[in-house]
Parts: structure tokens; sequence; C-alpha cells
């Protein structure tokens, strides 16, 4: 499956069901891009992290920073943003609460980068509103 398919078959709001295949298509895709760059679709993998900050749950955070962490060009499509669409703050109070290295390397980067300014005026709503028009 591709973006396009994905995009047509899911939309931007996957629910049920369809969330469950958007993480498994999320978790293939990243796995392929881990083992050497270029072999998991990083465009698909960016499709599936705007699916599932649309969606919300806290408990694609870690997936979601998995896929970015996947490769250069992954970390590069998957916007740092895209973690947090249970919001900023229930993000860092969720990765703050997990004892895993992985899960203290998403909180270290999602400081530097709000200190940075990459979150200023960051809302869930704009954000879904700026990926629901760059696939339009």
């Amino acid at each position: 499956m591709d973006e396009e398919e994905s995009l047509r078959r899911y939309g931007l709001h996957p629910s049920g069901a369809d969330l469950d295949e958007v993480r498994r298509l999320l978790s293939e895709h990243t796995r392929l891009e881990r083992r050497a760059q270029g072999e998991g679709d990083t465009e698909l993998m960016k499709l599936c992290c705007v699916q599932l900050f649309n969606a919300g749950s806290l408990e694609d955070v870690l997936l979601i920073w998995r896929a970015k962490a996947a490769s250069m060009d992954a970390g590069c499509s998957i916007d740092i943003q895209l973690l947090c669409g249970g919001g900023l703050a229930g993000t860092r109070a969720h990765l703050s609460k997990h004892h895993l290295p992985e899960a203290a390397a998403a909180l270290q980067r999602l400081n530097r980068c709000e200190a940075a300014g990459d979150f200023e005026d960051f809302s869930v709503d704009a954000w879904s509103g700026q990926y629901a028009a760059y696939y339009r």
C-alpha cells in the first residue's frame, strides 16, 4: 500500500479497526526503514503519523517516535509535532511516565524543539488543519 491508497482507504481521521491497520502499516515501514534507509516508504510513514496524530491517543506517541527515529529521511519527513496529537502537555507527561530510553530521547527532543520555538502557538486543531490542507 502506498500513501495515495492509504489516504483513499482510511482518510485523515481513521477510527476503530482502521487505526489498527494504520499502526500495523507504520510499524511495518518503520521496521523496513530501520533495516536500510529507503526500504520503508517515508511518505506513507508520515501519513500514518498524521492519521495517528488526528486520533489523539497518547498510546501512539512512542510508535510515532520510533518511526521518526528510524532513519535520517524519516526524521526529516515526520514533524516532531506529530508526537503531540494528545496535546503538548499530555505528550510530555506521557513520555515522563515511561522508563524507556526511547521515551527519554523523545522527551529530550521535544523539550529542545519547544525551547527553539518549534511549538510557538501550537495547537492540535491548527496542526490538524495544516495537514488537511497538505493532503488535499
